[in-house]
């Protein structure tokens, strides 16, 4: 029971650190521009060794981003919804927090989900048609990352907290 719960927490809080990551760091996308390389993110471009902030206000990035800060707000307050379930189980049998984790890691998946969609398509479309010499690099790949571990973090911590759950039948006596 409580290996799921623990193997839930973990695989969010490991999720979480990589969804900042992956947000904050500028090396979603590299490619050849003028003889050098250059590498963008979510938040600053660098050229040559230089970097620059992203002063455009293009929908897509600030969609991405939006969604990404969603996503790693609604898993840290799932990782503090499951915390509270490991270390006070719930008294209401209506009302079980595990599975509130579980919800809320199930909502920092969707919106991870749409950010990356919406990055790639659009990033696909752009690049693929302006540069021949490009990929995505590592921190748009530790959101994909960070994606199965807020799906399976969702998957696990409800079904610690309840057996029946994993069963699919409740049986009441």
């Amino acid at each position: 029971m409580y290996s799921f719960m623990a193997g839930g927490l973990f695989c969010a809080s490991v999720g979480n650190i990589l969804l900042v990551v992956c947000t904050a760091t500028d090396y979603w996308v590299q490619y050849r521009l003028q003889g050098g390389l250059a590498h963008q993110g979510l938040w600053r471009y660098c050229l040559a060794g230089k970097c620059y902030m992203q002063t455009e206000n293009i929908a897509y990035w600030n969609a991405t981003r939006a969604f990404m800060i969603l996503s790693a707000l609604s898993c840290f307050a799932g990782i503090i919804t499951g915390i509270l379930s490991f270390a006070h189980p719930s008294t209401f049998e209506r009302y079980n927090r595990s599975f509130a984790a579980g919800i809320m890691f199930f909502v920092s998946t969707l919106f991870v989900l749409l950010a990356m969609a919406i990055y790639t398509g659009v990033t696909v479309n752009f690049l693929g048609k302006r540069f021949g010499d490009w990929r995505f690099s590592w921190s748009y790949i530790l959101g994909w990352v960070a994606l199965l571990m807020a799906f399976f973090a969702g998957m696990a911590l409800p079904r610690g907290a309840s057996p029946a759950l994993g069963r699919g039948v409740c049986q009441r006596g």
